[in-house]
C-alpha cells in the first residue's frame, strides 16, 4: 500500500515515520529547525543544545532506514550546528558535499561585535558509491559570449560547451523577500530554485522524496513540478494549511526568469 504517497501529514515526523516503508524513499531533503529561538508555533527551535543535539540524532536515525541504498540526504543547517551534524553523519553515510548557500543579504545592519552572517549550510550525503546523481539535469548553461569564445577546434562538439557546466557548492540564490511572488507566510522559506536543483540532481523521474520539516512546503512544490513524488510531515497546524493552498494551486508558480544583464555602452576614444 502506498496511501502515504503525494501526502503531507500534520504531525511529528518522529511519529510518523512509521507510516513509511524501510527502503521506500529516494532522497530526503529536509530544512530542520536551526535552534536559533524562532517562533514556529512551538518549542522544536528553542530547546538546550544537548537537547537539540540528542533530537537531531533520533530524527536521523528514524529516518536514514527510509532510504533506499542508493538514496541520498540533504540537510539545511546553520554553521552555529553543522560540525556536530556532519560528525553524526559521516558515521552514517559519505558526505559528498558542503554547499554554502549566500542569500545575498543586503551589506547594511548586522551585528558590530562580529562579521554578518548571510550563509547556510548545506550538507549533501549518500549511502553507497552508486548514488543516483543526474548532472546533466542541473547544469548551467554557458552564456553566448562564452560559448563564443570556446570555438577553437579543440572544443568543438564538446558536451559539455552545449550542455553547460556542473553548479559550484557556492550558490548564490536571493532569500524570498515579502514582495516575492513565491514567499509564503512563513519565516525561514527556502526558493525553489534551490530544492528544485537538489530534486532534479538526487531524485529520479517519478522516485520518492521525503522532508521531515515541511514548513511552507517547497519540497513538495519542487517534486510536484518536476514529476516526482513526495511525502513529509509537519508539526504546525497553519503551515499545513498553507502547504494545502500551495498544492492545490492549478499551476505552481516558478521562480520569475532571472534578468539578463543589460551590456554597457562601449566608451569611444575618439572625441566627438
Amino acid at each position: 500500500m502506498s496511501d502515504w504517497l503525494n501526502q503531507v501529514f500534520c504531525e511529528d515526523a518522529l511519529a510518523g515515520l512509521a507510516r513509511i516503508p524501510d527502503g521506500s524513499i529516494d532522497l530526503i531533503l529536509t530544512d530542520p529547525p536551526y535552534n536559533l529561538g524562532k517562533d514556529y508555533g512551538n518549542a522544536s527551535d528553542q530547546q538546550s543544545v544537548d537537547d537539540y543535539l540528542l533530537w537531531t540524532e533520533q530524527w536521523i536515525d528514524a529516518a536514514l532506514p527510509k532510504l533506499k541504498p542508493n538514496g541520498s540526504l540533504y540537510i539545511f543547517l546553520t554553521w552555529r550546528f553543522s560540525p556536530e551534524i556532519f560528525v553524526m553523519l559521516k558515521k552514517r553515510m559519505t558526505m559528498m558535499n558542503e554547499i554554502i548557500w549566500d542569500r545575498r543579504v543586503p551589506s547594511m545592519g548586522g551585528s558590530v561585535r562580529s562579521y554578518s552572517s548571510v550563509h547556510d549550510t548545506i550538507g549533501f550525503f549518500v549511502g553507497r558509491k552508486d548514488y543516483y546523481f543526474d548532472l546533466d539535469a542541473v547544469r548551467i548553461p554557458y552564456d553566448a559570449e562564452t560559448k563564443k569564445a570556446r570555438t577553437r577546434s579543440i572544443f568543438i562538439g564538446a558536451k559539455w560547451l552545449e550542455v553547460g557546466y556542473n553548479p559550484k557548492d557556492l550558490w548564490s540564490v536571493s532569500r524570498l523577500h515579502r514582495e516575492h511572488p513565491e514567499r509564503a507566510d512563513h519565516p525561514t522559506q527556502k526558493p525553489l530554485e534551490i530544492i528544485e536543483r537538489m530534486v532534479k540532481a538526487s531524485c529520479p523521474p517519478d522516485g520518492v522524496v521525503l522532508d521531515l520539516f515541511m514548513g511552507s512546503g517547497t519540497t513538495a512544490i519542487a517534486a510536484k513540478r518536476t514529476g516526482r513524488n513526495y511525502v513529509g510531515f509537519e508539526l504546525n497546524p497553519d503551515y499545513c494549511a498553507i502547504i494545502a493552498e500551495r498544492l492545490a494551486m492549478p499551476e505552481v508558480p516558478a521562480p520569475p526568469p532571472k534578468k539578463k544583464p543589460v551590456p554597457r555602452a562601449k566608451r569611444s576614444l575618439v572625441n566627438s
